[in-house]
C-alpha cells in the first residue's frame, strides 16, 4: 500500500464527509439566519426561538435524506472492504 493510496482513500473519506454534513447543516444555517433576521426585526430575544426552528429542519431532513445518507456510507463502506485485497497485494 503506497502512501498515495492512503491519501486517495482518505480524501475520498474527507470527500463524503464534507457531502454528508453539507446536506445536514446548510439547511440549518439558513433556518438559523432567516430566524436571526426576525429576532432583529422584532426585537425577540429567546435562545429556544433559534434552536427549535433548527431543531425541526434537521430531524425532517434525516427523517427524508437519512435512506441516502445511509447509502452513501454503505456504499463508500463496501467499497473500500471489497478494495482490500488489491491494496494488499
Amino acid at each position: 500500500m503506497t502512501p498515495e493510496t492512503i491519501l486517495d482513500i482518505g480524501s475520498s473519506a474527507i470527500q463524503l464527509t464534507i457531502l454528508l454534513s453539507s446536506v445536514l447543516l446548510i439547511p440549518a444555517l439558513i433556518v438559523g439566519l432567516m430566524v436571526s433576521v426576525f429576532q432583529a426585526a422584532t426585537q425577540v430575544n429567546e435562545m429556544t426561538l433559534t434552536f427549535v426552528p433548527k431543531l425541526f429542519v434537521i430531524f425532517g431532513l434525516l427523517v427524508v435524506l437519512g435512506p441516502w445518507i445511509l447509502f452513501q456510507i454503505t456504499n463508500f463502506t463496501r467499497n473500500l472492504i471489497l478494495e482490500i485485497p488489491s491494496l494488499i497485494g
